[in-house]
């Protein structure tokens, strides 16, 4: 029986690498017919142009700066030099008295603009999002691919036109492999452990395989189309227009976050991991993208979305860019484009979270709350004073604070000094800047 397991195992790897090589044969290059101006310029679903919604912008990685000298905290980017007394402090409008301010008034009702019936299934929560057009869309889109590929290629006999049945199957099957984490989609055929004889009644393998050989968003490039998104952007932005309509938002929405994502199934592969070079993995790595959303902090709600192609020139890309916090404010302007005057509160990670940004923002009836780093935020324009450490810790839970208009800057000390920038709450009263700031910290 050990004999027999060995046996299991030293075969696992090569079964892994069989499935992942299959499944990576049956795509065919985005790019294999180029450009077609006639068969682009009647596609119902084509919509990609410069200002697109959802547009590449940001880069994913937030790389770790190295920590300063012992004791010490390192200088903060755009901060004034350490010998800067402190009344240039006040002269630039920041003061130790503190005053009252109003919150920002905000009347709207949030919550979904639709109710769903009790007997509503997971399905038609769905189809509020992507609706029969869209999928109709891609049906016309795969079976246009499929056309052209042949008459260029051969013909497939096997090939049947996909209808919007089958369409749904196919996303079915997709969303329930990337929910149960399966090695393969095509391991739901199999008799091993991932299999699942339900699904598998759906659709045969063989059908799948040849609707996943075809499929396409969009089926041919525009002569006029620019940006690597152009592949899938017409379905970004239906899909943001749907969120828009389907919930209005809280006032208070968490910080523009961002997640890395990464072409699933070949990275994470343990048999591609093991056997690869260091060179392939870069190369992989340069392949990866990042989705930045932002949401309504009462329900989680995504209300905006946001992806970015880390390769790539143009005025938006990383290498055109100064820094790491130019680029994040850039990603949140292009994240909060749709919400100037509405008087949202929009809570910031570090690496977004600076003076320019959030007096920007208020101009525009966008408030902010945002923790501050030394090392990540974009820290011009704040006092010296408040963002250099005293040789002498203070006592656990005391606290600073600093005025500038509406601008609220505060230094609190709990095993570690941390600074919070907001202009969306009052510094003196109960439950406003320094109450929220505590909250957020433990």
């Amino acid at each position: 029986m050990a004999e027999g397991g060995g046996g299991a195992r030293r075969r696992s790897p090569a079964l892994l690498e069989a499935a992942r090589a299959r499944y990576e044969s049956l795509h065919i290059s985005d790019d294999v017919f180029g450009e077609s101006g006639p068969d682009s310029g009647g596609n119902p679903f084509y919509s990609t142009s410069a200002a697109s919604r959802s547009s590449s912008a940001a880069s994913s990685d937030d790389e770790r700066e190295p920590p300063g000298p012992p004791g010490a905290a390192p200088p903060p980017p755009g901060a004034p030099d350490a010998q800067e007394p402190e009344e240039d402090e006040a002269g630039a409008g920041w003061s130790a008295a503190l005053r009252d301010r109003p919150p920002p008034r905000f009347e709207d009702t949030g919550g979904p603009t639709r109710k769903m019936p009790p007997s509503a299934s997971a399905v038609d929560f769905f189809q509020l999002f992507v609706p029969d057009n869209v999928l109709k869309n891609m049906v016309v889109q795969t079976n246009m691919y499929a056309k052209k590929f042949q008459e260029r290629f051969g013909s497939d006999g096997a090939w049947v036109e996909v209808t919007l049945t089958e369409m749904k199957a196919f996303l079915g099957y997709m969303i329930s492999t990337s929910i149960s984490h399966c090695e393969s989609v095509l391991s739901i055929w199999s008799g091993g452990f991932y299999s699942n004889r339900s699904l598998a009644l759906v659709m045969s393998q063989a059908r799948f395989e040849k609707i996943l050989k075809y499929f396409h968003v969009v089926a041919f490039r525009s002569s006029q189309t620019t940006h690597g998104l152009y592949k899938v952007q017409p379905f970004l932005d239906s899909l943001q227009n749907s969120f828009d309509s389907a919930f209005r938002p809280s006032q208070t929405q968490v910080r523009p976050a961002q997640e890395v994502l990464h072409e699933p199934l070949i990275d994470e592969d343990p048999v591609f991991i093991a056997t690869c070079t260091e060179r392939e993995l870069r190369k992989r790595k340069k392949r990866k993208f990042s989705l930045w959303v932002r949401q309504c902090s009462s329900t989680g709600f995504i209300i905006q979305i946001y992806v970015h192609l880390k390769e790539g020139g143009g005025p938006d890309s990383l290498d055109a860019l100064k820094n790491k916090p130019q680029l994040h404010s850039m990603v949140a302007r292009s994240l909060c484009r749709n919400a100037a005057g509405k008087n949202y509160i929009i809570f910031t990670g570090p690496s977004i979270t600076s003076l320019t940004l959030f007096e920007e923002f208020e101009k525009q009836g966008i408030y902010c709350c945002g923790l501050l780093s030394a090392r990540k935020s974009d820290c011009t324009g704040l006092p010296l004073s408040m963002l250099t450490n005293p040789a002498t810790p203070p006592a656990r839970g005391q606290y600073q604070i600093k005025m500038k208009g509406n601008m609220s800057l505060i230094c609190w000390y709990n095993k570690g000094h941390f600074r919070f920038l907001t202009n969306a709450y009052s510094p003196v009263q109960q439950g406003g800047s320094v109450d929220v700031f505590c909250a957020l910290m433990l």
